[in-house]
């Protein structure tokens, strides 16, 4: 499901390949009224609820549910506008919009309470530790965002480490293979990197509550031209989570089938990654002081990504949170 050197280098690189502009990204034409809706999703215990959503039949509107194997390309499928919506982190989207892309935060599906990780390698048991170490993650995503700020805490800064850009699985895999000494990985990878004898975790995103929060989050043009349709969206995210609730055998099935692990491993995220309820998701977009208050994370994570040299200006924040879907939700 997503979620440091994170953002705008990624971004301004993907939209050189693409070809793309921010004017090129505003000129996607949305989908007609009965085109399905294209939703993007990615290996995240919060993300992958939607495979119920979709077995169930529980959408009320048309929707191609689309499955990315890596979560930076669904990223970037969004930015493209191959996407209306996709699954990622508040983190990321603010690293997009402030290299120009024009998006829409719906729906908070939970926060990173332990799923997002730094697993170290036999040795090294604290983050003082990776000084002069190669790290792997997977750049310009959460977890490479969770490591710059493990860091930081540390005392330590980004060249104080050898970082290894990998998408997460290959990350992961380099690790086991012990070509790195360390690495930041996500549910279900973190199960594959402690396969590694001797491996522990130095720190998850348990220790930075609510810094990593994920989320739905749509093209402005899309919520613009088609509100409906975002609603239909976020009621059937709350539909599914009744759903699962009431028949958990079926529901643990299929999103464990998707995940690629066992049940067994599929039921240990579930203390990593807090489910949020439809009040809780009220409360996230209201104003606050911590970083359980989206208002309050986008301003954090703004000034962090500046700080960092990762956004030369401030990223336009105004309108980036859409509280009214969830406040529609009977």
């Amino acid at each position: 499901m997503t979620r440091p050197h994170v953002l705008r280098a990624r971004l301004a690189a993907t939209l050189l390949l693409l070809g793309l502009g921010a004017s090129a990204l505003t000129a996607c034409k949305p989908p007609a009224a009965d085109t399905p809706v294209r939703v993007g999703y990615s290996a995240w215990p919060g993300w992958f609820p939607w495979k119920v959503t979709e077995e169930k039949g529980l959408f009320g509107t048309p929707v191609s549910l689309q499955w990315f194997d890596g979560y930076l390309d669904s990223i970037n499928a969004l930015n493209a506008g191959q996407l209306d919506c996709n699954s990622q982190t508040l983190g990321d989207t603010i690293s997009s919009v402030a290299g120009g892309a024009a998006l829409k935060v719906v729906l908070t599906n939970d926060y990173s309470t332990g799923n997002d990780q730094i697993i170290a390698a036999p040795g090294i048991q604290s983050m003082a530790e990776l000084k002069g170490k190669r790290v792997a993650a997977e750049e310009g995503t959460v977890d490479h965002y969770l490591l710059l700020l493990g860091l930081k805490k540390a005392g330590l800064s980004a060249k104080d480490i050898t970082f290894v850009p990998l998408e997460t699985g290959a990350a992961a895999a380099a690790f086991v293979a012990g070509k790195v000494d360390a690495v930041g990985v996500f549910a279900p990878f973190t199960t594959q990197a402690l396969k590694r004898p001797g491996s522990t975790t130095l720190f998850s995103s348990k220790e930075f509550p609510g810094a990593i929060s994920d989320h739905l989050v749509c093209r402005k043009e899309f919520v613009a031209q088609h509100p409906e349709k975002v609603q239909k969206l976020v009621d059937a995210w709350f539909s599914t989570l009744r759903t699962i609730q009431a028949e958990p055998g079926p529901s643990l099935a299929i999103m464990a089938k998707r995940a690629g692990v066992s049940e067994a491993d599929y039921k240990a995220y579930d203390a990593g990654t807090t489910i949020l309820t439809l009040e809780q998701n009220r409360q996230a977009f209201e104003p606050g002081t911590t970083m359980k208050s989206l208002p309050y994370a986008a301003e954090q994570i703004s000034s962090f990504l500046q700080e960092a040299g990762l956004a030369a200006t401030p990223p336009d924040l105004e309108g980036l949170l859409q509280p009214q879907f969830v406040a529609a939700v009977k």
